[in-house]
């Protein structure tokens, strides 16, 4: 009778709890917990993290690697004065035209007032780059 009552005590009690709503409160900071947990959540990532980024050592050009560089910036230099003075007429105006080097070939064109539409392109990849030059702006500095 006992084990009876009991039972009968334990259907009871279970009928008479209650519940709440559940709400979810985040923690970290960044999804609107709290601001107190930054630094130690911070702290924890941080030991945690075991990789690395790989250290890779700079390469360091040898003398001869810089004489080269520096060869041929200043044979690009040459050229391109070459292709200047060829050209930018006597009162220092430049000229529409073609001018044509082993590699380039750079067109002139004047499309009005003063502007020049300068195109150059590879003979080697076919690139071409355009650009626009104001001879009138460049001539009252």
């Amino acid at each position: 009778m006992k084990k009876q009552y009991y039972i009968l005590g334990l259907v009871l009690m279970a009928n008479v709890s209650y519940a709440g709503p559940l709400i979810y409160t985040p923690i970290n900071p960044s999804f609107g917990g709290n601001p107190g947990y930054g630094s130690i959540l911070l702290g924890e990532a941080q030991v945690q993290d075991q990789h690395k980024a790989p250290v890779e050592p700079k390469k360091v050009d040898s003398a001869l690697d810089t004489f080269n560089k520096r060869l041929q910036t200043a044979l690009i230099n040459r050229l391109t004065s070459n292709v200047i003075s060829s050209v930018v007429n006597g009162s220092g105006k430049v000229q529409p035209g073609t001018v044509e080097t082993t590699d380039f070939k750079v067109d002139i064109i004047d499309i009005g007032q003063g502007i020049l539409r300068i195109t150059t392109t590879s003979k080697l990849t076919g690139q071409v780059q355009t650009f626009e030059y104001d001879q009138e702006a460049d001539s009252s500095l």
